[in-house]
């Protein structure tokens, strides 16, 4: 999973230097002349808002993917049994402990006689 984050991480910070560059251009473009000011903000506001919709998208095709791993590995059926499995083992252990115990009390009182 963490491998997935940082996947995203890593996309968001190259859009973020991505939108810095053609923020950068456009106002380049602007400043010499070659388009105006209104249809430079125009060009970024439009990148932007397909920016924030292919992120949309992005975003949701991860949580549908991760629903489906986890779906699929049915991760928290498999903590519920390894939890079952712990509490089992610690029972064991205590009784093991127990019979020991009283092993040991049979072993002290019949060599005091």
């Amino acid at each position: 999973m963490d491998t997935i984050k940082n996947f995203v991480y890593a996309g968001l910070g190259l859009a973020t230097l991505t939108t810095d560059k053609i923020k950068e251009t456009i106002d380049d473009l602007v400043e010499k002349g070659k388009i105006s000011d209104t249809e430079g903000k125009r060009i970024i506001e439009d990148f932007l808002n397909s920016t924030e919709e292919k992120r949309n998208e992005f975003e949701s095709k991860i949580k549908k993917t991760s629903a489906k791993i986890s779906e699929t590995f049915d991760f928290n059926k498999k903590e519920n049994e390894m939890n079952a499995l712990k509490e089992r083992i610690k029972d064991l252990e205590n009784e093991i402990s127990s019979m020991k115990n009283t092993t040991t009390k049979k072993k002290t009182t019949t060599t005091k006689k």
